[in-house]
């Protein structure tokens, strides 16, 4: 679609934009908020270069797309408790979400998307690589699709995969979760309700089974989906800069955040935005 108050640069063939002309230290533009918007809509992960700005102005720039989300099991900054510090130590060999999945979709109502600002950040490596779901949804097999139709998907925070790499941030910044539902049903081929497109709405971190079947009969699909949900020509890789923001839906992608910058630190500021229930 045309663009006029933004530039737009995709970053590969499957999804991802980097937006120019967008400034959030400045006064917002409607205008420019909502081809920011269209620009998410059409490319799933979208990135903003070179913003300096407060943590109340990264708040304000969340705000417009939508009511934040507490994250449900990490406190966030003592100042400004949603904002979470997604952090790896020096002396840590495990990071934060460092495996292949589409974030908190144990809950009823998952996020929409999510939003990280790097703060601190390796000499090299550390990069973040997203999948489009529709892409995975459309490549599917007829047969593969009638299977698919219908089947709900479990979740779960305990997922092992998941949990470990949570860990650290639960020995020193650990959220009281005893009220929380760590267990969500969703429908395994998703509509998004704003385009109306279908995508794949399992994921390696939080999916265990499907509905009505054991885990033993799931595991054989489910393994077959995780694998093919992240074909490299499905996927963009983000190498990161100190100020980079980027902004992904997270029903329609995604995401990897590649462990490869042991000894260092890295610190990315996230906000996470509340999304419907999955249908």
């Amino acid at each position: 679609m045309p663009y006029k108050r933004i530039s737009v640069s995709p970053m590969a063939g499957a999804l991802g934009a980097e937006l120019g002309n967008v400034d959030l230290a400045l006064q917002h533009d409607p205008e420019q908020l909502d081809e920011v918007r269209d620009a998410l809509h059409e490319f799933g992960v979208i990135v903003l270069r070179d913003q300096d700005i407060t943590s109340d102005q990264y708040l304000a720039f969340a705000r417009h797309f939508g009511d934040i989300l507490p994250y449900p099991l990490v406190q966030g900054l003592p100042d400004h408790p949603d904002i979470v510090p997604v952090l790896k130590k020096e002396d840590e060999r495990v990071n934060f979400g460092g495996i292949w999945h589409s974030d908190t979709t144990y809950l009823e109502r998952p996020p929409m998307g999510s939003m990280l600002l790097a703060k601190e950040l390796p000499p090299q490596g550390g990069d973040t690589i997203w999948s489009n779901m529709m892409m995975a949804y459309e490549t599917l097999s007829d047969g593969m699709k009638g299977t698919l139709d219908g089947l709900i998907a479990i979740n779960s925070s305990k997922k092992g995969s998941a949990a470990a790499t949570r860990a650290d941030r639960r020995k020193d910044a650990a959220k009281n979760d005893s009220g929380l539902a760590t267990t969500a049903e969703h429908p395994v081929i998703r509509t998004h309700p704003a385009t109306g497109k279908k995508s794949l709405y399992v994921n390696f971190g939080h999916t265990t089974h499907f509905k009505g079947m054991t885990e033993a009969e799931s595991t054989p699909i489910l393994e077959y989906l995780f694998k093919h949900q992240i074909r490299p020509e499905f996927t963009c890789q983000l190498r990161w800069e100190i100020g980079t923001l980027a902004f992904w839906d997270n029903r329609i992608t995604q995401h990897l955040p590649i462990n490869d910058y042991h000894g260092y630190r890295r610190l990315l500021h996230r906000i996470t935005l509340a999304g419907e229930k999955p249908s």
